[in-house]
């Protein structure tokens, strides 16, 4: 098999390239530092996979999935990640992934992985599935709304103008919002909220 291998941390990338190279049906594994140049790649040769990490420079590999899938490439995708995030997961998802696993894993359990998509099946890592299932968002519908408007750059004066609340009152709604999500300030509430695709 022709493997596309894109990962931005150069020791993991040269290490797994070897490895992948020393199993007896793997032709060629051609990588790449970024999203970028996994689509230059994708577009100068044909692959049977491609493996993308989520984090890379310039574009993501989930990214590089959305490009395949809109140029209706004839290639499995396999995302492997150390991210357990569920917003991550579920655009991938979105954009049929043929597995999604975790980094933590051995490469004779990846290359059953490889197998397996080559072979039509999917596979996600049983742990993003729980996390998928049991995410349920805690915020209400105010809160929610309230937290759009921190995404916007509003300050409190501007959200409590805008709602028609007082400055105490969103104050205290932020403090709830700040509670539910585990975070420390308006900026991390709003990318935790992101991730986990309720805002």
């Amino acid at each position: 098999m022709k493997l596309l291998l894109a990962e931005d941390q150069s020791m993991l990338r040269d290490a797994l390239c070897q490895l992948l190279l020393l199993e007896d049906d793997v032709e060629t594994v051609k990588t790449a530092k970024n999203g970028e140049e996994a689509i230059a790649l994708l577009e100068a040769e044909a692959f049977d996979v491609a493996i993308l990490d989520v984090e890379m420079p310039q574009k993501t590999g989930l990214d590089v999935l959305e490009w395949v899938r809109k140029e209706g490439l004839p290639i499995k995708v396999v995302i492997v990640t150390t991210f357990r995030r569920s917003g991550y997961f579920k655009r991938a998802l979105k954009a049929h992934v043929d597995a999604y696993v975790l980094k933590d894993r051995s490469t004779s359990e990846l290359m059953t992985t490889l197998h397996k998509v080559l072979a039509g099946q999917k596979e996600y890592s049983p742990e993003l599935m729980e996390e998928v299932a049991f995410s349920s968002n805690p915020l209400s519908s105010r809160e929610l709304e309230i937290l759009r408007l921190v995404e916007q750059g509003n300050s409190n004066q501007a959200i409590s103008a805008q709602l028609f609340l007082s400055n105490g009152t969103v104050r205290n709604y932020l403090t709830t919002i700040f509670t539910k999500l585990g975070a420390h300030n308006r900026t991390e509430a709003v990318r935790i909220a992101k991730e986990r695709d309720w805002l």
